[in-house]
């Protein structure tokens, strides 16, 4: 198989016999085998009747559905395990992603000898406030913490090698950070290309404006595992040190103003530095604790990981 197709969708049973028609008709022209996979999640109309149907008709169509909405990511995740072609395509079914693109970013993976590449969908048919402006703010924020040089971290038009979607693993709504994801395991020739953008045909989007909020979020802690995530003792115990010193220097300078400055003065736990520094001390520990705890869990990954290829190696 040379390229795996994978289309996550959510009620988009209109456009999807559409959809279907033309990624005949795009890769009808090369010499390409292709498969096409559907990971419906947890649609609430025809769409998975649909993709049954499909699935019928032509052998080298593909289709899974979850029994409830569990995200764009874990639908991703269930495609890269069905994936067999040599490349990976992602599209989003509601017909504003072209699969003409298809056999250029596959030429280039080849030639450039990429990683993965990612479509740019320099001219959008979205709304200005709602979309494209929160969309270019969103990209400025993930170049930046990220730094990859991507200008459409989201556009769902993206080709893989194999080994790339084999290898990592898409959570939560990290989608949007494949890329990322990819880099922080070594995968680092990642190229763009601009991509037709389509006006939607049918129906609305299925993302709301908290989808920027929740992007933001996971941005951070796609930062904070990039910077310290092989070494949570550097995040935690540094912060935890600087607390519980900055706590004890309180507690040694109340426990001298008592004792040898003003010994009929108020009481040490009448005092608020009593109660920062209580707290500091305490916090101090915690974090401290928490970064001891990260290094031990990833020590022991990482045990599990050499036993796992030493396994593999053996047999």
């Amino acid at each position: 198989m040379d390229i795996s197709i994978v289309i996550p969708l959510l009620n988009e049973s209109e456009s999807l016999r559409e959809l279907d028609d033309w990624i005949s008709r795009a890769l009808a022209q090369t010499d390409y085998r292709y498969e096409v996979i559907y990971i419906d999640d947890g649609s609430s109309d025809d769409s998975w009747e649909i993709i049954t149907q499909l699935a019928q008709q032509q052998a080298n169509r593909k289709g899974f559905c979850f029994a409830k909405n569990y995200g764009k990511s874990q639908a991703l995740h269930a495609g890269f395990k069905e994936a067999k072609g040599t490349y990976v395509v992602t599209m989003d079914a509601d017909l504003q992603d072209s699969p003409e693109e298809i056999p250029a970013l596959i030429e280039r993976l080849k030639d450039e000898q990429l990683d993965l590449i990612s479509g740019w969908k320099k001219k959008r048919y979205d709304s200005i406030l709602f979309k494209n402006i929160p969309s270019k703010l969103f990209n400025w924020a993930a170049r930046r913490a990220s730094g990859i040089r991507l200008h459409d971290f989201n556009c769902g038009l993206k080709a893989y090698k194999k080994e790339v979607i084999k290898t990592i693993e898409v959570y939560g709504e990290m989608h949007r950070y494949i890329p990322v994801l990819a880099a922080h395991e070594g995968f680092t020739k990642i190229g763009e290309q601009v991509v037709q953008h389509q006006a939607r045909k049918f129906g609305s989007s299925k993302f709301g404006t908290d989808r920027f909020v929740n992007g933001f979020l996971d941005l951070i802690t796609l930062w904070f595992l990039q910077r310290f995530g092989k070494r949570p003792m550097h995040f935690f115990g540094l912060l935890g040190t600087l607390m519980f010193i900055i706590g004890l220097g309180l507690t040694l300078y109340l426990g001298v103003d008592k004792l040898f400055i003003s010994p009929q003065g108020r009481l040490i736990t009448q005092r608020p530095e009593f109660f920062i520094a209580l707290t500091l001390m305490l916090l101090g520990t915690q974090f401290f604790i928490a970064g001891f705890l990260g290094e031990l869990l990833i020590k022991q990954r990482s045990q599990l990981k050499r036993y796992t290829i030493n396994q593999k190696t053996d047999d």
